[in-house]
Parts: structure tokens; C-alpha cells; sequence
């Protein structure tokens, strides 16, 4: 089959499912296209059966935005055309379902008709696609799409709440490459990110608002009061600046690493014993997911899908947001003793395991041949 896919080409989780998703189906035999700005950052490679297209936005005076929807809508029915692209498969509602759809106005004047799978993902929905400069045009693009699929049940149930939808949402969790976990780094190693005595709590995330980065801050502070720790924040976004302010305030400075964006996401997460994710809002959490698959118990908040994928009391902890006293608490409970951390790391594997890429996958191959049954 041959599979167009539209996303985001960042750090952020709808890039990153997007891009796994499609080196996954690469490898079963499909012909993928990715279709967006910029090469997404996890492509590893490029070849026989993945290709990577880029949307140029031409630059012209009259323009104070430059209309990208307007330039990946004509790219995706530049690329349908020249490749023979069977389906369309978009990932994030704003604005990749809305150029989709438009593109498939246009190739359906020429006598192609194509069918096009439209992924949610969460802030596509909760926040941006819900404010009312947008709400009407989401709506839209959602009930134009053969079919939708959500991340979690929690997102299939925002939508339905929050929008006006006349299509079935199928749940189709995300997933993680077990296969990929097999981590060659030494104990030695460890001693790059702090001593031996010290504990390794992580926070990986864009630094949006949403993730709450103040509360990672106050949870680990409290935490440190009780235990030797250290704090690896892994990510990039406009919340940094105000992290690094309030971690000076607290005076921890010498505790806390600022790592920036890192490709070494594994390396850093196989010596973590414990992941902090404490967000407003989270779809699904797959932060959380690649923690617990390298053993990391995760203390979250209870919001959204993370009680989808983040089980109380056995893969970590969850409280309610903004209850940082409990979390640390909680924390502290896991780091307690080596036998407890122990047994809460075996658990986040275990529970991880389940959504292995490979029982997800074959999923989605099953909604692209149905959904060419609906053209």
C-alpha cells in the first residue's frame, strides 16, 4: 500500500507517532510518503520504501502569515499524482485534516478519488482546535474525513463533547518500539548525570504551559529535602526561562541539569528512577509510555489518558493536578528503598509492554483497508 502521512515534524508526540508509525509500516512492505516542512526528527533514514517531501512556503509581501495549508494542500496532490498514493493518513487536526481535505476536492475534479484517515492527537482538540477562531473549520474537517481515530478514550470523549461529530472515533492507542529498548550503556555512564548516592528524577516535554513545569519544579524540591536527587529536564519551550528562574529562587541550582533538546532520550531515561509528568492536560502521555518502557516509574497527574496508560499504585503514582505535596509524597514512596523502586521499574515495563508497536500497527492497516473501501 502506498501511504501518504502528514504531520508535525517535531519533538512533540503527534510527530513522533506519526514518524514511528510510518518506519513501522515501512518495514511490513508499505511505500510511505512524508509530507510536511521539514524532515521529521525521528526519520532515521530515508529509503526504498520511505520518502520524505518537503512544503515549501514561497514568501511574498502581501502575506503577513504565510498560507501553509494553502502550499501542503497543493504538495500533498502534487505527490498523489506523482506517486500513485493510495491513502492519506493526517496526524493533528490543525491544519493537516483541513489541507487534506482540500487536496481531496482537488484530485477528486481530476477523477482521483482517495481516502483520508484523520488521527487526533489532544491539544488539536482541548485547546487550539476548541477556540472559536477554529472550532467551525475542525468540525468540518473532522466529519469530511473517511475515518478518525483518537489516541486515547479520554481524547475520543473530548471530542464528542467539545465538537459537533457525526463520525465514529476509533480508539488506537499509541505504541512504543520495544525492540529499540535494548540499552548497551554502562553503570559508568550513569555517573555523567550525578553520584551514586543520588536518585535521577526526568522531565521530558516541549515546556508548554500545559505541562505544568513550575509543578515539576516544586515535586522535585520537595523530594530533595528528603533524599540526595538530581533533576534532568530534557526539552525546549517557552516555560524554561521561568523553570530556571524559580530553580534559582528555591536555591538548587547545583541539582538541577537543563539538558535542552537530546537525541539521547534513551540514555537519559535508563538511568532515571523516576519520571515526573504532573501536566494540565495529556491525550494520552506518551512521555510517560517511553519512561516506563525503560523501567522508569512515572508520578503523573490523573488527567486525561495518562490513567490509560500510567497505573496507580503499580506503574507509578497519580494525583489530582496541581497537588505537587502528594506527588513528592508519592515520589518518595517509590524511592523509599531499593527493593520498593525495584518492584515499581519491573511494573512500568510490564505495563508499557502492552502497547508494543507491533500489536498497534496491524491496527491501523486494518482502518487504511477500510477506509478504501469507502471511495
Amino acid at each position: 500500500m502506498k501511504i501518504g502521512i502528514v504531520c508535525y515534524p517535531t519533538f512533540g508526540g503527534s510527530g513522533v507517532v506519526a514518524t514511528e508509525l510510518g518506519m513501522a509500516l515501512s518495514k511490513r512492505g508499505h511505500e510511505i510518503h512524508f509530507i510536511t516542512y521539514k524532515q521529521p526528527v525521528r526519520l532515521e533514514q530515508l529509503s526504498n520504501n520511505i520518502h520524505y517531501h518537503e512544503v515549501n512556503v514561497p514568501e511574498y509581501p502581501l502575506f503577513h502569515y504565510q498560507p501553509y495549508e494553502l502550499a501542503l494542500s497543493s504538495k500533498l496532490v502534487d505527490m498523489v499524482k506523482l506517486h500513485q498514493i493510495e491513502v492519506l493518513h493526517v496526524h493533528y487536526a490543525i491544519p493537516h485534516a483541513y489541507a487534506g481535505y482540500m487536496a481531496k476536492k482537488m484530485l477528486r475534479e481530476e477523477g482521483i478519488d482517495i481516502p483520508m484517515v484523520t488521527t487526533l492527537h489532544g491539544t488539536d482538540i482541548t485547546l487550539v482546535g476548541n477556540h472559536p477562531f477554529y472550532k467551525p473549520a475542525v468540525t468540518f474537517s473532522i466529519n469530511k474525513s473517511d475515518v478518525v481515530t483518537s489516541v486515547s478514550q479520554s481524547l475520543k470523549e473530548d471530542t464528542l463533547k467539545l465538537f459537533d461529530i457525526k463520525k465514529d472515533i476509533k480508539v488506537i492507542p499509541n505504541f512504543i518500539d520495544i525492540s529499540k529498548q535494548d540499552n548497551p550503556f554502562t553503570d559508568c555512564q550513569r555517573g555523567l548525570m550525578a553520584s551514586d548516592e543520588e536518585k535521577i528524577i526526568t522531565h521530558i516535554s516541549n515546556f508548554r504551559k500545559v505541562k505544568r513545569i513550575d509543578d515539576v519544579v516544586k515535586i522535585f524540591y520537595n523530594i530533595q529535602k528528603k533524599i540526595k536527587a538530581k533533576l534532568i529536564m530534557v526539552g525546549e519551550g517557552p516555560e524554561v526561562s521561568v523553570a530556571k528562574q524559580l530553580v534559582n529562587e528555591l536555591g538548587i541550582s547545583s541539582n538541577v541539569l537543563f539538558l535542552g533538546e537530546s537525541n539521547e532520550i534513551n540514555k537519559i531515561l535508563c538511568f532515571s528512577d523516576l519520571f515526573l509528568l504532573p501536566s494540565e492536560s495529556e491525550s494520552f502521555g506518551l512521555a510517560a509510555l517511553e519512561a516506563m518502557i525503560n523501567g522508569v516509574p512515572v508520578i503523573s497527574s490523573n488527567t486525561g489518558g495518562l490513567p490509560e496508560v500510567n497505573k496507580q499504585g503499580y506503574s507509578g503514582y497519580l494525583s489530582n493536578v496541581g497537588d505537587v505535596e502528594e506527588m513528592a509524597e508519592n515520589g518518595l514512596k517509590i524511592l523509599k528503598d531499593k527493593e520498593t523502586l525495584a518492584l515499581f521499574k519491573e511494573n512500568a515495563k510490564k505495563m508499557a509492554s502492552k502497547f508494543d508497536i507491533n500489536a498497534i500497527v496491524p491496527l491501523y492497516e486494518e482502518i487504511y483497508e477500510n477506509a478504501l473501501q469507502l471511495v
